[in-house]
């Protein structure tokens, strides 16, 4: 898998491993740590703030996750950073947080999210922020722009296209973003099997993961159709996924 053994070695955590939004919310310090202490790997998100900086952050909007209305994209990192998720003690991270906590105990895998007019900065900073960075890392992203980006903003960063769907449009889009050099894809389990996965798997050799894994259905198609799993609501070690990792 070139190189890319760090990818599928370990079920991954999505948006690190929390617990629905309960005691543990999703993104956040707490959940990492979490990860890190089980060897999950870790799957998170970044949004880029009013000042360019990458935070870790699902939405574009606040009111979710925060107690604060509006966009992430209308405040900075400082302002970020002090606001509670869920009412817990965790604040927003930035991406140099999740870095410094992780230090290179589990893999990364970072999913850039778009924002149209708010996100131009987003590749370059991910990528300078992770050149510095001992661990292993990898970035990816539904945002076609993005993946086209990865190689010149963010050089030598393992890159991947996130997907879903299962129309002719989505298809032929999937394959275009093979001329742009991604070394792996992250598809819906919900779209499995299709042709693309087959044919990156089969034809090119590339790993595959699946989002979001969630119940033994999830499970068996990510072990029949792909790598490794990006799971959320259960403990995959002593659960459903043992036979993913025995693959």
């Amino acid at each position: 898998m070139n190189g890319l053994e760090f990818l599928t070695a370990r079920p991954i955590a999505h948006r690190g491993y929390h617990d629905l939004n309960g005691a543990c919310w999703e993104n956040t310090l707490t959940a990492f740590q979490r990860a890190v202490e089980c060897d999950f790997a870790i799957e998170c998100d970044i949004q880029q703030s009013a000042d360019g900086v990458p935070m870790v952050f699902h939405d574009v909007e606040l009111d979710r996750l925060t107690s604060v209305s509006g966009n992430i994209h209308d405040h900075t990192a400082a302002d970020l950073s002090v606001l509670k998720i869920g009412g817990t003690d965790d604040r927003i991270p930035s991406l140099q947080d999740l870095l410094d906590l992780v230090q290179g105990r589990v893999p990364l895998v970072i999913e850039l999210k778009r924002n149209p007019g708010h996100d131009d900065q987003l590749v370059e900073a991910v990528g300078q922020a992770l050149s510095a960075y001992k661990g292993a890392a990898a970035i990816m992203s539904f945002e076609h722009r993005f993946v086209r980006a990865f190689k010149q903003q963010a050089p030598g960063i393992p890159s991947g296209l996130t997907s879903v769907g299962l129309g002719q449009r989505t298809m032929e889009a999937n394959f275009a973003m093979l001329a742009h050099e991604i070394s792996f894809v992250s598809y819906s389990v919900n779209h499995l099997p299709n042709h693309f996965v087959d044919f990156v798997r089969g034809q090119l050799g590339m790993p595959v993961i699946t989002w979001t894994v969630r119940n033994e259905k999830d499970v068996e198609l990510t072990r029949l159709h792909a790598d490794q799993v990006t799971f959320e609501g259960f403990d995959p070690d002593s659960e459903m996924v043992s036979a993913v990792n025995a693959r």
